[in-house]
């Protein structure tokens, strides 16, 4: 390894990195480096279902969403990759009168800020998406802007970018450690960071490496609340007559959702009896829920074979929202992470607001409330429109 020295170094090769990186070196930051252990987007980014919306109940995720869905829409042009965007929308289908009133208040909301979301009958809500039935539904909340994309695309087109802008991107490099000032190591200056091919000197570290968050955190004497958690993606065979348009849809009672992914079908929902940890190992005991809610509500998926399918790890904080700020304890870690399901979306903006933290400007959204320091003020900050 030839670099020894930094301005940032940007720990973490998924989708939150790359962006951070590619926005940092776009600004005229030099000698920008991101470390990745293993390939780029290998970690949670690559297991993602790929969805992007500006649909949640938060109005900070809403502003990131939104900002992001406008990234997305321009990355073939600005980036020079193409990331297989489909804008066919994101459908809650909704089953009792709170999520309803929930999902009313958030379209308020939504359409407040801009987004175009809207309330939809159940018999609109199948004829955007055909494979389910409406027995039970109650109404449904729908954004055209919304839709999918291909995540590692996303990430390596933002990698070429940052090289292009003379970033420095090092992968199968680990981080070992961050060295601080101070006789025991422990002041509150960042000095270095190790990895398992040489020490960087630098002292401005990002941290945006998900689900290992806390690990990274922790090297810098900093508390991230981070945990991985593992979720599981199945793929099926391809499904005839699907429209072209059909949407990301969402069952919000059992979280079972599916978009397309080329000619079948991407599916997948959460299990309650998962416990954290970092197996990413697929395993069939989530089948039989899957199963039971498939026939609940999209029964015609119960035919269609599956084919192949992946886990991943979510990376969970307390209250299922980000950690994005900079430490009060230590002098200059910046943090992008624990973005409970919701980070590839929110990539692209996210690189926006943390570039501007490192150059001392103001983000286009206040982001503070999301600070870690928000769970030691008991400031916590729920996002409900969770998949």
């Amino acid at each position: 390894m030839s670099v020894t020295r930094a301005e940032v170094v940007v720990i973490g090769g998924g989708v939150m990195g790359a962006s951070i990186a590619y926005h940092l070196a776009r600004a005229g930051v030099r000698d920008v480096v991101l470390v990745e252990r293993d390939e780029l987007a290998s970690g949670s980014t690559s297991r993602a279902a790929g969805g992007v919306r500006a649909q949640f109940s938060d109005e900070l995720n809403i502003q990131l969403g939104a900002r992001s869905l406008e990234a997305f829409g321009r990355f073939g042009e600005e980036i020079g990759q193409d990331i297989g965007l489909h804008r066919v929308g994101y459908l809650f289908l909704l089953s009792t009168p709170e999520d309803v009133a929930s999902f009313e208040a958030g379209v308020a909301l939504q359409n407040g800020l801009g987004v175009p979301s809207r309330m939809l009958t159940p018999a609109e809500a199948r004829r955007l998406s055909p494979l389910i039935t409406t027995d039970g539904l109650l109404a449904a909340a729908y954004s055209p802007d919304d839709g999918h994309c291909t995540p590692e695309a996303v990430v390596h087109g933002y990698a070429a970018a940052a090289r292009r802008h003379g970033a420095t991107v090092l992968r199968h490099t680990e981080v070992t450690g961050i060295e601080r000032d101070g006789e025991n190591g422990e002041g509150d200056t960042i000095e270095a960071v190790v990895t398992d091919r040489g020490r960087i000197a630098t002292d401005t570290v990002v941290c945006a490496a998900g689900a290992w968050s806390r690990a990274v955190g922790a090297m810098a004497g900093v508390d991230l609340p981070v945990d991985p958690l593992r979720r599981q993606i199945a793929v099926t065979e391809p499904v005839p007559g699907l429209p072209p348009t059909l949407p990301m849809t969402i069952d919000f009672s059992s979280s079972l959702y599916f978009h397309t992914e080329g000619p079948g079908l991407l599916l997948g929902m959460s299990d309650p009896d998962e416990t954290t940890g970092f197996a990413t190992d697929t395993h069939d005991r989530w089948i039989p829920r899957l199963y039971e809610a498939m026939e609940h509500r999209a029964p015609a998926l119960l035919d269609l074979r599956r084919t192949g399918g992946w886990a991943g790890l979510y990376e969970i904080t307390p209250d299922h929202n980000a950690l994005i700020g900079e430490a009060t304890s230590v002098s200059r870690l910046l943090y992008a992470t624990g973005f409970s399901g919701h980070g590839f979306l929110q990539g692209p903006a996210v690189g926006e607001v943390v570039r501007d933290l490192y150059l001392g400007r103001v983000p286009f959204v206040d982001i503070s409330p999301l600070s870690a320091g928000r769970f030691a003020a008991d400031a916590l900050r729920p996002e409900v429109n969770l998949v």
